[in-house]
């Protein structure tokens, strides 16, 4: 969610070649961004959320080299990284340790760490004339030095300290710079060596999606840095050669102020693969391995097919709002601290065979416009999405850009626009910039939409959400469970969809009788009585057990779930509750779900722990 204040301090300039020598302060709503240029500092603030680690790239570098003068940086790796690998960056010489000192981890390794002076041309265009930015590229990560706990306690003259980072193939070179006086005011003092991938064109985060209701055929998408069409050997012996697309700062979107995934975020994607294996069959297992003789191969990995729209049982997990948690003490524009434990928690659920499918619900990976994060989120998410199908819809972190097309005029994305996204992440949609899409599983009917993109009255969205809805055979499929990002009924204090959302799309629901709606967005779990116009149409009532039950055979109208605990902060619920919200649960967790062909039985699932904290049973 986080969606950005937009108090923005207007600079006049002539923009490339003459800059203007008063600048003037003034507040400017969010939709005036392309007209002006602003203050970077104060833009950048906004792109992401407020940490003194998101800003460092608009201050000037001061040099400290010379107050360290035999400072020296070793890395623990002599040899070329790994794919998946832990580094020691030991700092030796430190005259005076302060708990101000920090390391950078940048890449790519030629990053200019000085003042960026070759592209002063294409900064002018920022507004940002008095000040150049840190560095040309953001760093993927920074620690400070008192993370060892013994430098600050350092009282020789030569002080050292070391820290350990989490490393993965990022295809480029990396290297760690040193710096002083911490993230508000940086001063270099000094940097590593470069340090090189074994193989920066290795296969790598290899992950499953559905392309059809049938089971029998399962997309696979992975990263490379070869351009060069690879292949996927399945079934003891089967062949399919991959596609092969990428994207570029050209493909991501800007302003006057360049967005973060157009300028210092940037990281060169490399090559996204994908390949369609088909003849499997549904509700099986069956292994596969990706790669090419040239680059290297993956390892051998067991997966399992999602059963055919039509057929009896469906075990999924659903979620919103995951991003990803550093393996190491490390410092990124945006963490999501829940995420590891839900993953781990997902990871379990798979390895026992209890899973047949994965919805992820928007908000994936937070990469907002810094492109090395969807690296890591996908090495995050292997040990899940390379074994069951793991289906996503976009959210306003993926999609929002100011005059991009996305309902919401927010910087939210940091100017990706949906761009990865969608190359990452090629569900079974109708055209780029259309992600909205339709799927059965067994006895369930997935209709999941955009919340960014245009839901109103006879836009497309629309016409092929109530087509969709209105087409679906009750008989072969029982359930109807509606998906998108931005919720319909929250009691958090927030950002969401606004009434005219509701007003226009629940109507829909009601009218073709969805069982349930689930929406992410807020950070949080809460379950609504069956909801219409904020009203409770009906209750559910006690099983035997003790479960709450809707009964839908005599239908009144759908149940909503929040399910955005997936990560990132978890957001507190208020003190006054509507008379509709009948479970409120601010941990992070995860949506566990049984369906059959007369039961559809529900669970949120808190991760640290994988205790049940709330079910519910919706009947036929």
């Amino acid at each position: 969610m986080e969606s950005s204040n937009f108090v923005l301090k207007h600079v006049t300039i002539l923009l490339f070649f003459f800059i203007s020598s008063s600048i003037s302060a003034t507040t400017f709503p969010s939709s005036s961004l392309d007209r002006i240029v602003t203050h970077t500092k104060s833009a950048h603030k906004n792109f992401t959320a407020v940490s003194e680690f998101r800003l460092i790239n608009r201050r000037i570098l001061k040099d400290c080299s010379v107050l360290n003068p035999v400072l020296k940086i070793n890395i623990s790796s002599n040899s070329r990284l790994s794919d998946d690998q832990f580094v020691t960056v030991t700092v030796t010489g430190v005259s005076n340790p302060s708990d101000g000192d920090w390391v950078a981890m940048i890449s790519p390794a030629n990053s200019n760490v000085e003042t960026c002076i070759l592209n002063e041309f294409y900064y002018l265009q920022t507004g940002d004339t008095a000040k150049l930015p840190l560095l040309c590229h953001y760093p993927v990560k920074a620690q400070y030095m008192k993370n060892d706990p013994n430098y600050l306690n350092c009282k020789t003259e030569e002080c050292s300290g070391s820290i350990k980072f989490h490393v993965i193939n990022i295809r480029s070179d990396i290297e760690f710079v040193f710096f002083s006086n911490g993230f508000l005011d940086p001063c270099i003092v000094g940097r590593s060596t470069p340090l090189s991938f074994a193989n920066p064109k290795k296969p790598l985060y290899g992950h499953l999606s559905s392309i059809d209701s049938t089971g029998t055929s399962m997309k696979l998408t992975w990263v490379s840095g070869d351009k060069v069409p690879q292949h996927v050997h399945y079934l003891d012996g089967k062949t399919v050669t991959s596609t092969v697309t990428t994207f570029s700062q050209a493909d991501m979107c800007s302003s006057v102020l360049p967005s973060p995934a157009k300028d210092f975020g940037w990281h060169d994607p490399g090559f996204i693969h994908s390949a369609i294996m088909t003849g499997l069959k549904p509700s099986s297992t069956y292994s596969y391995k990706y790669g090419s003789n040239l680059v290297g191969w993956s390892e051998q990995i067991q997966f399992s097919t999602p059963p055919a729209g039509g057929s009896d049982e469906l075990k999924f997990i659903a979620f919103g709002d995951m991003g990803k948690t550093p393996l190491d003490a490390s410092e990124e524009h945006y963490i999501q601290p829940g995420a590891l434990s839900v993953i781990k928690a997902i990871t379990k659920e798979v390895n026992t065979n209890n899973v047949n499918s994965v919805f992820h619900i928007g908000d994936i990976s937070y990469a907002t416009g810094f492109l090395a994060e969807w690296d890591f989120f996908l090495h995050l998410i292997k040990p899940v999405a390379s074994r069951v199908s793991y289906m996503t819809a976009i959210g306003n972190h993926e999609r929002d850009y100011i005059d991009s097309g996305s309902v919401y005029e927010t910087p939210d994305s940091g100017g990706e626009c949906g761009v990865p996204y969608e190359t990452y992440f090629p569900m079974p949609t109708a055209a780029k910039d259309k992600p909205w899409y339709s799927i059965e599983q067994a006895s369930v009917h997935f209709t999941i939409i955009s919340t960014e993109h245009n839901w109103s009255p006879n836009s497309e969205q629309y016409e092929w959400m109530k087509n969709d809805m209105a087409s679906v055979n009750r008989q072969n499929t029982p359930w109807l469970i509606f998906m998108g990002h931005r919720p319909m009924y929250t009691s958090t204090k927030g950002l969401s969809v606004g009434r005219k959302f509701t007003d226009d799309v629940e109507p829909l629901l009601l009218e073709n009788k969805v069982d349930l709606v689930l929406f992410g967005h807020e950070h949080n779990y809460e379950r609504t009585c069956s909801i219409y116009e904020r009203q409770c149409k009906a209750m559910p009532t006690k099983d035997q057990n003790g479960i709450d039950t809707y009964d839908n055979r005599n239908y009144t109208a759908p149940v909503h779930a929040v399910i955005g605990m997936a990560g990132f902060k978890l957001d507190k619920f208020p003190n006054k509750i509507q008379s509709w919200s009948l479970k409120r649960i601010a941990e992070f967790g995860y949506l566990r779900a049984h369906a059959t062909r007369n039961d559809l039985n529900l669970e949120f699932v808190k991760s640290d722990t994988r205790q049940v904290q709330d079910s519910f049973r919706i009947t036929k």
